[in-house]
């Protein structure tokens, strides 16, 4: 059941994002390819296919020996041959024999320990020990880093880079993943127009969001199916959205109450319902959030920085959990140190801002909602809790990093 917006600016951030994660519900599985996966929240546990390693094998480049064999003084011991990593397995080893290996190579049964090679001298098929070796065996066991049917990697995290190590390492070719959202992008205005064509177009502004929002989605994990410029029109507006097969439908602009703010309007006679609408936080106050059947709608004010932070405080993580993830997935706070004074706040919640820094994180000088060239300086956000206090250099303040 959809929460109604009250008054104007009632909630606040927190009660806001709360309701947005009540349905950000993950979307349909599918099997997607290894290589595909990159990013992916898993919808089904990843577990071992095969042990790992599926031999005991060296460890280093060396020669396997029997531990038996390592008595005080000089040791001589007959090489048998050689054993190459994917190699077959050597066989086995008798008192006083050796095998050279290489890194991965299977052992020779009876083997316990490889000696490093540059503790090792040659004379032709003897190999000669100057002295018994000390410290690791370096052996690695069958299945000492995981068995086949361990479990590996659970429902619902997010496949990194590093995590594809694991499930390829596990045998693993395909993965049971969560649908990445298809998002409609709609910027409304008629003075919005392509980059790169104002110049020539008295009055025209660029759409300064367009391009930054698909790249937003597209790092959170969505897949935009259309990216829009339309006029101040309701029903062009409302048309848009039928005419695309899309989870989302983000609103740029129009968000406000003026004459030509039809963002909310335009889905009026469709059967939106709103779950909220107006938070007490700045910039961005306008935003609002409801739904048109299984489809999410989310609008964003037109002021360039208050569209992209409300982007990133809201829209990211409508994503996330979509895609099978968790909303805090998408809003990795941290403490960090200010480096220069931040000034006492108002009545709303506000998120400045900001540049970080290994020595801490410094608001930028300009905090203007309709403003762009922050952007080119600012790399995350700083939260300010309402009618909260000066913070001081050195205090610990809540940064959110930008991208």
């Amino acid at each position: 059941m959809l929460v109604s917006g009250a008054c104007a600016a009632s909630l606040d951030f927190d009660g806001a994002l709360a309701i947005l994660a009540a349905h950000a519900r993950p979307l349909g599985k599918e099997s997607v390819s290894l290589v595909n996966a990159g990013g992916r929240y898993l919808a089904a546990p990843v577990l071992a296919r095969i042990d790992a390693p599926r031999r005991d094998c060296a460890a280093m480049d060396g020669y396997a020996v029997r531990d038996t064999d390592l008595k005080g003084g000089t040791i001589f011991l007959r090489s048998r041959g050689t054993s190459y990593a994917g190699g077959a397995e050597p066989g086995a080893i008798s008192a006083g024999e050796t095998w050279r290996v290489m890194t991965g190579a299977p052992l020779p049964h009876g083997s316990d320990r490889v000696v490093m090679i540059e503790h090792c001298r040659h004379r032709g098929e003897i190999v000669v020990l100057d002295a018994p070796p000390l410290g690791k065996q370096h052996v690695r066991k069958a299945g000492s880093d995981f068995a086949a049917g361990d479990p590996l990697l659970a429902v619902g995290v997010r496949m990194t880079a590093a995590r594809l190590v694991v499930a390829a390492a596990a045998d693993h070719g395909e993965l049971h993943v969560w649908r990445r959202p298809r998002v409609l992008l709609v910027a409304t205005g008629d003075e919005i127009f392509t980059p790169g064509c104002a110049l020539r177009i008295p009055d025209a502004i660029p759409d300064s969001l367009g391009a930054a929002i698909e790249q937003l989605c597209a790092s959170a994990g969505a897949d935009v199916v259309a990216s829009l410029r339309l006029p101040d029109n309701e029903q062009a507006i409302a048309r848009a959205q039928e005419a695309e097969s899309a989870d989302v439908v983000v609103i740029i602009g129009g968000a406000s109450r003026g004459d030509r703010d039809f963002g909310r309007s335009a889905f009026a006679s469709l059967g939106l319902d709103i779950a909220f609408a107006d938070v007490a936080m700045k910039p961005g106050k306008p935003v609002w959030y409801g739904r048109l059947g299984q489809t999410h709608i989310l609008g964003l004010p037109g002021n360039p920085t208050a569209a992209f932070t409300v982007a990133r405080l809201f829209l990211a993580p409508l994503i996330a959990g979509l895609s099978g993830g968790a909303i805090s997935d998408a809003l990795p706070w941290q403490l960090r140190r200010a480096t220069k004074p931040i000034p006492a706040n108002g009545p709303r919640e506000a998120f400045l801002c900001a540049s970080l820094r290994c020595e801490g994180t410094a608001i930028c000088d300009r905090q203007d909602a309709s403003g762009q060239a922050t952007l080119a300086l600012a790399d995350c956000l700083v939260r300010r809790p309402a009618d909260v206090s000066a913070a001081k250099v050195g205090d610990l303040v809540p940064v959110l990093p930008l991208c």
